[in-house]
């Protein structure tokens, strides 16, 4: 009985269901809440803290912020969704927050803009290389086919663009990257009611904050190029699978453009069919399908080959776990091409 009191004192409050009413529409920092309801930040903190403490909220940490979102688990995650379910927006208050929570999502929308008309010019350079990313995108959903019901992880999510492809046919998705721009501009892409079962999270490729076997479906969507050590990656991947999860790879074939090296922080120009078996095997995984797809010549030399590859867990072979290794390189996630 106790498990079910807690939350319902902790969420006995006026401030408090102001905050799951919220905090259910889109994840905020204390200092965004502060905006929407125009209380102070020690007050909210404090109330925050019970609501944490009695699992009706998930707490986040990025860096020196922290997010909140309503649990989606136990008794505090049934409570809080069973509430929120019930507090209407037209509730003159709750629309009050609403309304500034539609400026604080404004606010959002130009740091966004603003960070792609600084890179556009660098991401068009490399777009220009390979096919349309609509032809990567249609050959993706092909290969993986029939999604529902899977728990989706995208690793190296960058903008979120993968997630918006996928995450609307699974039961959930999570992004995770390092870098914290392209983490603020995810959230904003994916910040759609459609899309509420997805969540945005801050973590090292290499140590991922994600249990083992969680996932059904993980992608690594041009991601291994900007690291240093792919194969530990993989292994990391793998640990996230159920027994017969899938991962897909998406990058590119080898080629000799230095300048990406150079100009976009590649630091390997691409990856051949055995490279990428090897390493699957090694995590435990065997490749079951790959695709090429590559672009029409060009008129001012080479240009990219993007590769897929589906490789699956097997039940017999458990992923070797993944060595201590260093941080992956913030300053590539803001330079990436998603």
């Amino acid at each position: 009985m106790e498990q079910l009191l807690g939350p319902l004192r902790a969420a006995g409050d006026p401030t408090r269901l102001r905050l799951l009413a919220v905090l259910a529409r889109a994840e905020l920092t204390v200092t965004e809440l502060t905006q929407v309801l125009g209380q102070s930040q020690p007050r909210l903190s404090r109330h925050l803290k019970l609501l944490v403490s009695a699992g009706l909220l998930n707490r986040f940490q990025e860096g020196s912020w922290v997010f909140f979102r309503p649990a989606e688990k136990g008794a505090g995650g049934a409570l809080a969704h069973f509430l929120t379910e019930r507090i209407r927006s037209d509730d003159p208050t709750i629309a009050r927050d609403l309304e500034r929570l539609a400026v604080v999502r404004e606010q959002r929308a130009e740091t966004a803009a603003a960070y792609f008309r600084g890179r556009a010019n660098e991401w068009n350079e490399i777009r220009a290389l390979h096919i349309p990313e609509k032809d990567v995108d249609a050959a993706i959903l092909d290969l993986l086919g029939d999604i529902a019901g899977s728990d989706l992880v995208d690793l190296g999510t960058g903008t979120g663009r993968v997630l918006e492809l996928l995450a609307p046919r699974a039961k959930s998705g999570v992004g995770v990257d390092l870098s914290r721009e392209m983490l603020a501009i995810a959230r904003h892409s994916l910040d759609r009611p459609e899309l509420r079962h997805v969540q945005i999270r801050q973590g090292d490729l290499y140590a991922l904050p994600l249990e083992s076997g969680s996932a059904d479906i993980v992608t690594l969507h041009l991601v291994l190029h900007y690291l240093d050590d792919p194969a530990a990656a993989l292994l990391e991947a793998a640990r996230l699978l159920r027994p017969k999860g899938r991962l897909l790879i998406v990058d590119f074939a080898p080629h000799n453009l230095e300048f990406l090296r150079d100009e976009h922080a590649h630091r390997r120009l691409g990856f051949t069919q055995d490279e990428i078996a090897g390493w699957c095997r090694d995590a435990g995984l065997k490749i079951e399908a790959t695709r090429s797809l590559q672009p029409k010549p060009g008129k001012n030399g080479e240009r990219l080959t993007v590769m897929l590859w589906v490789a699956r867990q097997t039940v017999d072979i458990a992923p070797k776990a993944p060595p201590a290794f260093g941080k992956f390189q913030s300053r590539t996630r803001k330079e990436r091409t998603r």
